[in-house]
């Protein structure tokens, strides 16, 4: 049966969700609770037996949310792509990535594609959420689509752009009250989506098209992105100086009107705002634009790592050690605070970094108990975290979550490179 407004409103549907990692498993969660059957598509076959068992793998994300919505059958998990006829709407939530050149990585989003589209019955929503390039839905994601020859746009499919918005770990903002934007390939789609995401979502907002829609994405995070590094400079300016930077930043946003504070950091971390802005960039070039401002705030972004480093050595030559041969201890995995999430974390460039340089380094992160599959620190795999101890030559605190206790940090004794301006002044304590 055809999905229509009709069907929606009543909650006569199912919808598909492809990808349950950070963004569409609270996604799931939201639709199930709102009383919508949702199947989940993952190849992870780890997340799709959790799911079925109850258990959540998301540490923000509680069990008994996942549990409530089992016992109702409203949500359900499988790898068999065949499920997806049975979906009146799809939404693909698959990561896009960057290539080893910086460059769009956009397989992920045409296998799930490739996947889904044999099973795609006639009249099919399908939304991608995944972060993208300006166009990318409709000579991307449709071709693919239509290539079955079962479906297609403007006869029996709908498709549309909803960008995800997700800022895990954060208690006042979820899936739920994030504003929503959706762009429609054409007036019915863009009608159906809205009222497919209002059953979950408070707050919708339709724009004009799909490629509105996914430039609007792109625009938040390189507007993060720009002032992060903006500040991450400023404080390579005002170190040499004597200047805290961090009292200058409270200084300045004391200021009611035009200043927006910004914090600096060392590095960027997270699905999105390391990443995104070259999505941008790389289509840019198609119409012969360049895009200085944005790629050097990625530059700075990157280089953070490195200046950190420098603290590290100056932090042991203080006690007149060298980097070779050093026991380091990096306070904090996750990319930020309170969270399991560990892509892009600079502290596995840190780690990296140091390592190269012939320090033997640790980690303690409780909500990371272990070190996960990643492309591009596969060699870190299965490296766990440690207790803090006096017997490493010093700390880096790289991430600052709620759960570390300066006094306690500090009652090792253990010369610490403060990335965060979490601890006091303190004769072992060199900010960065």
């Amino acid at each position: 049966m055809p999905i229509s407004i009709e069907r929606i409103k009543s909650k006569q549907i199912t919808i598909g969700i492809v990808g349950l990692g950070y963004v569409g498993f609270p996604l799931s969660l939201v639709f199930a609770e709102a009383n919508v059957r949702v199947i989940g598509f993952d190849i992870d076959v780890n997340k799709i037996s959790a799911i079925q068992e109850g258990k959540s793998y998301i540490h923000h994300i509680n069990h008994g949310r996942l549990q409530k919505v089992r016992e109702n059958d409203q949500f359900t998990a499988t790898s068999n792509y065949e499920q997806i006829s049975h979906c009146d709407a799809v939404i693909i939530c698959v990561p896009t990535p960057l290539d080893h050149h910086l460059e769009p990585d956009l397989r992920f989003v045409e296998e799930t594609c490739e996947s889904i589209a044999p099973h795609l019955q006639p009249y099919t929503l399908v939304s991608l959420e995944s972060t993208t390039w300006p166009g990318t839905t409709d000579e991307v994601v449709l071709p693919i689509l239509e290539k079955s020859g079962k479906v297609r746009l403007n006869e029996n499919l709908y498709l549309c752009f909803s960008p995800e918005r997700e800022d895990p770990g954060n208690k006042s903002f979820g899936t739920k009250n994030i504003p929503k934007l959706v762009g429609g390939a054409n007036e019915k789609s863009l009608e159906l989506a809205v009222e497919l995401y209002r059953l979950g979502i408070e707050n919708i907002v339709p724009l004009s098209s799909m490629r509105v829609a996914e430039t609007a994405k792109l625009f938040e995070n390189i507007f993060r992105s720009v002032n992060i590094a903006l500040v991450n400079e400023l404080k390579l300016i005002c170190d040499p100086m004597g200047i805290d930077v961090w009292e200058v930043i409270r200084a300045a946003a004391t200021k009611p009107f035009g200043f927006m504070p910004f914090w600096p950091g060392p590095g960027l971390g997270g699905h999105c705002i390391p990443i995104d802005p070259f999505y941008l960039t790389w289509k840019a070039k198609e119409f012969g634009v360049q895009t200085r401002f944005i790629e050097l705030a990625g530059e700075i972004n990157r280089s953070m790592p490195r200046y950190v480093v420098s603290k590290v050595q100056d932090c042991l030559n203080h006690s007149e050690k060298a980097m070779k041969g050093s026991k380091i201890l990096i306070l904090g995995l996750a990319y930020k605070s309170d969270i399991d999430d560990m892509r892009e974390s600079p502290s596995l460039e840190l780690i990296k970094m140091m390592q190269e340089k012939g320090a033997v380094v640790d980690y303690h992160d409780n909500h990371i108990p272990e070190i996960g599959m990643s492309r591009e620190y596969s060699f870190l795999e299965g490296k766990k975290s440690v207790s803090l101890s006096e017997n490493y030559d010093c700390f880096v605190l790289a991430t600052k979550h709620s759960y570390f206790s300066a006094d306690h940090i500090l009652s090792f004794r253990v010369p610490t490179v403060d990335t965060r301006n979490f601890l006091p002044e303190n004769s072992l304590v060199f900010k960065a």
